[in-house]
């Protein structure tokens, strides 16, 4: 037991914690007043619901004995077991319930994630059925693949340092399902959906950019020199994701705005966070770029091929993902951290080959759980808003509430 490492992931946990409600703020600045409180609420609530699943099912499904490379038995169900001892299998040198807590603020912000997509249309109880649903067939079984002990994928030698796989592509795939089932809001390409608040959506990027200290500098598991890569990573690649993204509005648009530095910035962040205990600091300058380039065409794009997603969840998250997924088969380097890979630019290929593999799989299975469990729900429940209540707004039709008193 080592307790500069239990403080470092107590604190890294926290950091993790606070970016949902920093999400929450990045997407209700994003979307008009009348929904500002809904979208909020959507990601605030995940804290709740998915804590619960995790202490219940998820956590044992995700980490616990594996059974054929595919999923953790219920043995842990409710924590059992689960103690202030080290586990012998994962984080060795911090209290097992640490991991465990950690790791449930990751499960916690993916489905929060996935609700920028159809922003400002879908009914709150249905997405929490959805949400936790999703969560047992999608988040939990990929996180063992890739992360849990036994897991296929990670046998086979995929690497996701901090979520790349295991979050952002997963998040982007259940986006693109939800978008697909669910349809644009009513109006689309004939009103304007601006931003209510662009201050908002700036608080939400700093709150998001800090947190993600501990998203990816924790996920080294321990106070070291692999914690600083990370961190250090994370910062230089948000830094030039934001730089980018700026570029490419003033070569395409003229002019740099806000929301596109604040969506650079995070597309930075997202893209570096598979690969960031893996790279060293002119490498993460260089994703960063990259990712700034790409998730910025990316999200050009939609409105080009008619999908509302409506806050940029699969051009950013999605594609950032996979981008970050595939820069470790190509950045990494052994001379940064002796317990990684090399890469290509280090003179193995095999490792790109493998990170292909873990973006199909998971982009796929992601994909195809995401869109038959929208359809199921939207059956069953009615996912979308009335037309009725579209018009009026998410914060009264399904809060009751006003964000603001005029």
């Amino acid at each position: 037991m080592d307790k500069a490492d239990t403080a470092f992931i107590l604190a890294s946990a926290g950091l993790v914690l606070l970016m949902t409600p920093g999400l929450a703020l990045f997407y209700g600045g994003m979307v008009r007043g009348k929904n500002v409180l809904g979208t909020i609420m959507q990601s605030l609530f995940m804290i709740a619901l998915i804590s619960i699943e995790w202490v219940y099912l998820g956590y044992s499904m995700s980490f616990g004995p594996d059974v054929g490379g595919v999923i953790g038995d219920l043995s842990w169900f409710g924590l059992k077991g689960v103690t202030g001892n080290p586990s012998p299998d994962y984080a060795t040198t911090i209290p097992q319930t640490v991991f465990m807590v950690y790791q449930c603020m990751f499960a916690v912000i993916t489905p929060a994630l996935i609700t920028g997509a159809f922003a400002e249309r879908v009914r709150f109880v249905p997405f929490l059925v959805f949400s936790v649903l999703w969560a047992i067939l999608v988040y939990n079984p990929v996180c063992h693949w890739v992360w849990g002990k036994g897991g296929w994928l990670g046998r086979l030698g995929v690497l996701d340092f901090a979520g790349g796989l295991v979050v952002h592509v997963t998040c982007g795939a259940a986006a693109l399902a939800g978008v697909l089932v669910l349809g644009a809001r009513r109006g689309y390409g004939r009103m304007s959906y601006m931003p209510h608040n662009l201050p908002m959506t700036v608080m939400g990027t700093g709150i998001l950019w800090f947190g993600w200290f501990g998203f990816n500098g924790g996920s080294a598991l321990a106070a070291n020199e692999i914690a600083a890569t990370a961190f250090v990573a994370t910062h230089f690649a948000g830094m030039t994701g934001m730089l980018s993204w700026v570029v490419m509005e003033w070569v395409f648009r003229g002019r740099a705005t806000t929301l596109g530095a604040a969506s650079g910035a995070i597309s930075g962040l997202a893209t570096i966070t598979p690969a960031a205990g893996f790279v060293g600091p002119n490498s993460a300058i260089v994703i960063g770029a990259i990712a700034g380039i790409v998730c910025y065409l990316a999200v050009s794009m939609k409105g080009r091929i008619g999908i509302d997603d409506s806050l940029d969840v699969v051009g950013i998250h999605g594609v950032g993902g996979m981008v970050g997924t595939l820069c470790l088969g190509i950045f990494a380097s052994t001379q940064v951290n002796p317990g990684g890979v090399d890469g290509l630019l280090a003179g193995s290929s095999a490792q790109i080959g493998k990170q292909a593999l873990g973006v199909v799989v998971v982009g796929v299975y992601a994909f195809i759980v995401s869109w038959l469990l929208f359809k199921v729900v939207h059956a069953a429940l009615g996912m979308r808003l009335t037309e009725e209540a579209e018009v009026e707004g998410m914060d009264s039709s399904e809060h009751s509430e006003t964000a603001y008193n005029n």
